[in-house]
């Protein structure tokens, strides 16, 4: 037991360590409401209309920041995309120069996985279900990993991008809003809290990956009380 308690504060201790050697801030802001796309406007290779909200457009400017959402911004599918525990989608700018390079792609501004918040200085191995942030007026809580789905691939025309997203753990994760409020570009985040140091949103999401095969570990996830409910079920209903 006290070994485990001082685990723990080392663990906090050194986030502590972390947001203070180095800036982690909102590098652009992007919203959009969903519209139905034909195949002139998409690089889907299939060419069937379809209804997305993937498409983001940058704002100059604060912009508010809800429990449901940012405004001006909503999700086509809300059994999987959208409410209070995926109030906003966040992706690293730093994974940018990979995909470019991996996909052969010169053109792919911030807002290319449907991104809410494009982020500097903080990715999926440094941060963990829980933490909390005050980004401006708001606070926001890391909820639970994002799970990439075909719109991403119809998008761009790439039929195994969310394989090459899960295979390579860039995937980005979500924030749950605590206290709702403006943001804008640039603004920083600020550390306040670390509770569940163990569970990295990479972890998280391995976990979720390997759920059949370890279930001790998904079942110890599915407790963690800052993990989105729709997470906690679906680890729960392992057998």
């Amino acid at each position: 037991m006290y070994l485990l308690s001082f685990t723990l504060i080392l663990s906090l201790f050194d986030a502590l360590i972390m947001h203070l050697m180095k800036e982690t801030k909102i590098l652009s802001v992007q919203v959009g409401l969903p519209k139905m796309l034909d195949e002139a406007e998409t690089a889907d290779p299939t060419g069937k209309p379809w209804t997305t909200g993937i498409f983001k457009t940058a704002i100059c400017g604060p912009v508010w920041v809800g429990k449901h959402n940012l405004i001006g911004d909503a999700q086509a599918d809300l059994s999987v995309h959208g409410g209070p525990h995926k109030a906003v989608n966040v992706y690293p700018s730093e994974h940018y120069p990979y995909w470019k390079q991996e996909l052969n792609l010169t053109e792919m501004s911030y807002g290319a996985f449907g991104e809410n918040f494009t982020t500097c200085g903080l990715l999926e191995d440094e941060v963990c279900i829980g933490d909390i942030f005050k980004i401006g007026e708001t606070i926001v809580q890391v909820s639970q990993p994002r799970q990439p789905c075909w719109k991403i691939e119809r998008r761009w025309g790439i039929r195994d991008f969310v394989a090459r997203m899960k295979q390579t753990g860039r995937t980005g994760w979500y924030f749950r809003v605590l206290q709702e409020g403006y943001v804008e570009a640039g603004n920083i985040f600020v550390f306040m809290e670390r509770p569940f140091p163990q569970y990295t949103v990479t972890i998280a999401y391995g976990i979720m990956r390997n759920r059949k095969t370890d279930n001790k570990a998904a079942q110890a996830l599915a407790q963690c009380p800052a993990l989105s409910p729709r997470w906690q079920e679906n680890l729960r209903s392992v057998k």
